[in-house]
């Protein structure tokens, strides 16, 4: 990968080439060449279907659409620096020009959007939530992101409880687990259920897992292959089919709003093109295609066990999780109206998930 320094980190970044040649009576210039590159930064292996599956691929529809004006520079693992949880004011900042990050990572920062993450609130699977995940964020929860310009807001396709010293196949098998949560609503979800809620990141789990220190994790089934999670848990639940996902980690491709400013016209329009709505709905895709395969070699795997919860344990653990939405309405944190948030969002909710009649 080209990490060429560049200078005025920060900054949307021109790199200008000149020609010129002399003619008879004088010097003439050529044409000037303009080219933008854009320093992308995210918290997972270059390996993961994110960037693989679309950051990489977008990039290129990008330059091609742009005429060459626009290119991207990709930083995986967090290797221009700080925590996943900072990513929000890197790009604000200017210290990069976009950034992939989990909302979730950086708790309080986008207080509307945690709606999203409530218990049971959203559907499985990555197309389904993130056309309601990008509806939300740009209507009812849309004050959260007025500090950056917003290219896409997707869902990693629902929980999975990934667990080592027993499976989860009811929730009285959720007692006394220590469990990695992605975020603060996750957090609240595994404690109502009777287990103990551990956050870290990603890239901490599978050591962690190892060493024994937590029994199993609250994660995405994409998560899977570039953990290795699978080498260190044998058990995974999932919610049916036809059942809500217990809680989703909500992930935004945001740009500086000033990065986008300066983009030339033409550039800014490939950029429109290619971004919103479409490019929600591409990572929702790209999650779903991530899933399917990683699902399937588990339950085709003799040491994994893959269970889809029974109506039974799913309204139980329902039940037992809405005190955390509840509380959570009844929060006056901010001035906010989050009782409104949540029927705003089971209304966009219901919208894309009942057929019409």
């Amino acid at each position: 990968m080209n990490t060429t320094t560049r200078h005025a980190p920060g900054r949307l970044q021109r790199l200008m080439m000149a020609g010129a040649v002399a003619l008879a009576g004088g010097l003439s210039s050529a044409p000037v060449l303009a080219e933008t590159t854009l320093r992308i930064t995210h918290f997972l292996p270059s390996v993961a279907s994110v960037q693989r599956g679309v950051l990489a691929p977008w990039c290129d529809d990008l330059e091609e659409r742009s005429d060459h004006e626009i290119r991207c520079q990709i930083y995986p693992s967090m290797q221009l620096g700080g925590i996943p949880s900072q990513l929000p004011d890197m790009v604000r900042n200017g210290v990069v020009d976009i950034v992939w990050t989990a909302l979730g990572y950086s708790a309080g920062r986008f207080p509307r959007s945690e709606a999203l993450e409530l218990p049971f609130m959203l559907p499985a699977g990555g197309v389904a939530g993130s056309r309601i995940a990008w509806e939300f964020t740009q209507g009812p929860a849309s004050e959260d992101f007025s500090d950056y310009h917003v290219l896409a807001v997707h869902s990693d396709g629902g929980a999975v409880f990934h667990s080592r010293p027993r499976a989860i196949r009811g929730i009285e098998d959720m007692e006394g687990l220590k469990l990695r949560a992605p975020t603060r609503m996750a957090s609240r979800l595994i404690d109502s259920l009777g287990a103990s809620a551990v956050s870290m990141p990603p890239a901490q789990i599978t050591d962690t897992l190892a060493k024994g220190v937590i029994d199993g994790a609250s994660a995405g089934w994409e998560v899977v292959p570039p953990t290795k999670l699978a080498e260190v848990t044998h058990n995974h639940t999932e919610s049916a089919p036809h059942q809500a996902t217990p809680t989703v980690t909500v992930l935004a491709f945001l740009m500086n709003k000033e990065s986008y400013d300066q983009l030339p016209e033409k550039a800014r329009e490939a950029l429109d093109e290619l971004s919103g709505e479409v490019l929600s709905r591409r990572f929702g895709q790209a999650w779903d295609d991530a899933i399917e395969p990683v699902r399937t070699r588990l339950q085709n795997d003799p040491e994994q066990t893959v269970i889809a919860l029974d109506d039974n344990t799913y309204e139980a653990m329902r039940d037992a999780s809405r005190s955390v939405t509840e509380a959570w309405m009844a929060s006056n944190d901010g001035g906010i109206d989050r009782a409104a948030l949540v029927r705003s969002l089971e209304s966009i909710a219901k919208s894309h998930t009942l057929p019409p009649e």
